[in-house]
């Protein structure tokens, strides 16, 4: 579960990582309150203006209906109104949202922590997430830091530390200081930054994420180290233990449809293709994708249903794969282990027909138990509904029906 890097801010304070101060508000208003407020509380003449919206690159991307960029300067208080009312509730383009964009439904007004000082400025980048080659979680740092990781990666792959971490005795003092040595700290900053990470990689393990990035992660021009930005991903499957997370969660910046899935108890995730899935099982489900890629066709979705296939989870599978207009045939690949075959294709049946007209031809695939009398229910429906034994069989009526 992504959430935004105001709520990210919000965590990473609790457990002690120092944070740029900031007031998240959803109107120009709100958005100049909040200015005056950390103001008084910071005495920052200068203000950012950062839209949040669940996607990186904000500070190169454009808001369509006023050409503003997602992140903006705002050289004193005058100017708080005005280029927050740039943003709220335009299309935020970058680079991770397509030319589709996102809605920005909120700022954040954040101090400025670029001020003049002893030191020039300095950014740096740092992530921890799980290195699932080791099992173990792994600190990536750069002296690279406001860049994609990724570019640097590619263009100067010395620049990236990695620190792995064994999970059974976690971080250990002299990693910490390892990574500031690495990064060229000394000094103040130094001392700061091994606190710095040894508070991150808590707050990691604390709430069970999956992945912190902070980029940039600012050493100022008094030496202190702090997060300026804040992106994390929180494991969906751990969230039973963090109820409070739970709350978090943005619906607005998800998908309609994977919303809905998630309603109904089925796993979904929209794709770009024109061959519709429904299957029983993740593994499956990838191998029914490849085969409908090779039948000439694109999967227009990921649609798990489950081990429990019945008529309620296929007609929630039905309805939610027909609002994508690009679906232009089905493919059910049911493997009957824990469900039987014969169920699941009167479940498919007694779907179609509360669905009502379905305009685009199905094809049922059942293997495994009781799979030749589900072949037969399908085949006796009467319904535009056509039944395969093999995978193969179902490729080459895919292939017929996208003629």
């Amino acid at each position: 579960m992504n959430i935004h890097e105001y709520q990210a801010k919000e965590i990473l304070k609790k457990f002690g990582v120092t944070v740029q101060r900031g007031i998240v508000a959803d109107t120009p208003d709100k958005a100049l309150a909040a200015a005056k407020e950390l103001q008084i509380e910071t005495g920052t003449k200068w203000f950012v203006v950062k839209s949040q919206i669940h996607a990186g690159g904000r500070g190169k991307g454009t808001i369509k209906e006023t050409g503003s960029r997602g992140v903006v300067l705002a050289k004193g208080i005058d100017e708080v109104f005005d280029k927050s009312k740039a943003i709220l509730g335009g299309t935020l383009v970058t680079h991770q949202t397509g030319a589709i964009g996102k809605k920005v439904n909120k700022v954040l007004i954040a101090e400025d922590v670029y001020y003049p000082g002893a030191l020039e400025p300095k950014e740096y980048y740092m992530s921890i997430l799980l290195d699932r080659a080791t099992s173990k979680p792994v600190i990536m740092a750069s002296v690279e830091g406001g860049m994609n990781i990724e570019e640097v990666a590619e263009h100067s792959p010395e620049k990236i530390i990695k620190e792995w971490i064994n999970p059974a005795i976690g971080l250990q003092a002299f990693q910490a200081r390892k990574v500031a040595f690495a990064l060229g700290l000394e000094g103040n900053a130094f001392k700061e930054m091994v606190k710095f990470i040894h508070s991150l990689y808590s707050a990691y393990m604390g709430l069970d994420a999956s992945m912190f990035e902070i980029n940039p992660v600012l050493r100022t021009s008094d030496s202190k180290i702090l997060a300026v930005d804040g992106k994390v991903n929180l494991d969906d499957n751990a969230l039973f233990r963090h109820k409070d997370l739970e709350e978090l969660r943005d619906i607005s910046e998800e998908d309609p449809l994977e919303v809905e899935a998630g309603k109904s108890g089925l796993n979904y995730v929209k794709l770009d293709g024109n061959v519709g899935c429904m299957v029983n099982g993740a593994g499956l489900a990838m191998a029914t994708m490849d085969i409908i890629k090779i039948s000439g066709g694109e999967p227009a979705n990921f649609l798990d249903v489950g081990g429990g296939a019945n008529a309620e989870t296929v007609e929630a599978g039905f309805r939610i794969i027909l609002k994508d207009p690009n679906v232009k045939a089905i493919l059910i690949n049911i493997f009957g282990g824990i469900v039987r075959c014969d169920r699941v294709a009167s479940g498919v049946v007694e779907a179609y027909k509360k669905v009502g007209n379905i305009p685009v031809p199905i094809i049922v695939r059942l293997q495994g138990t009781n799979a030749e009398e589900g072949a037969k229910i399908i085949k006796e429906s009467g319904l535009k509904v056509f039944s395969a034994i093999l995978l193969k069989d179902a490729a080459e009526k895919i292939k017929d029906v996208l003629r």
